[in-house]
């Protein structure tokens, strides 16, 4: 064996098996950025609007797969068990990636292969609706002063 192999196999044994971008599968509950259709962090995932969303996308991803952090509050968890439940997608709970800060992810819904989807965050993909509000521009005083209509 070539000197550069032996070390290759020396370093595997010692350091364990190199990994291809550990920060992200960190992140990301042990998948890659690039499988992801949405994600929701924990603080999106107490928002009940967001159930709705999540159903949606589900709809248009009948081949996706769930991921669920298993540091979340078990109310939450368990609420979000049963609608995925309900729609029959294969899920599966992560504890070894996962974080229990409001800003971490916890729940995404992934591909097998990579999916490379620009927007996987679920309030950018999908805003609220709400309607602008109408205001009616009251004339400023220099527009009465100036622009008097008789």
């Amino acid at each position: 064996m070539p000197d550069d192999q032996l070390q290759k196999h020396l370093d595997a044994g010692r350091y364990g098996t190199p990994q291809v971008n550990p920060d992200e599968q960190r992140k990301y509950l042990g998948t890659f950025r690039e499988r992801c259709y949405l994600s929701m962090t924990i603080a999106q995932m107490k928002d009940k609007d967001n159930q709705g969303k999540l159903l949606t996308e589900l709809k248009k991803t009948p081949d996706s797969h769930i991921l669920l952090n298993g540091q979340i509050a078990e109310s939450l968890q368990s609420a979000y068990i049963q609608l995925i439940t309900k729609t029959k997608h294969p899920f599966t709970v992560v504890n070894a990636f996962a974080g229990d800060q409001p800003d971490n992810i916890g729940l995404l819904v992934v591909a097998q292969e990579a999916v490379n989807q620009p927007v996987i965050d679920i309030d950018e993909k999908y805003p609220d609706q709400k309607t602008p509000e109408q205001t009616s521009e009251k004339p400023g005083f220099f527009d009465r002063l100036f622009h008097h209509e008789e």
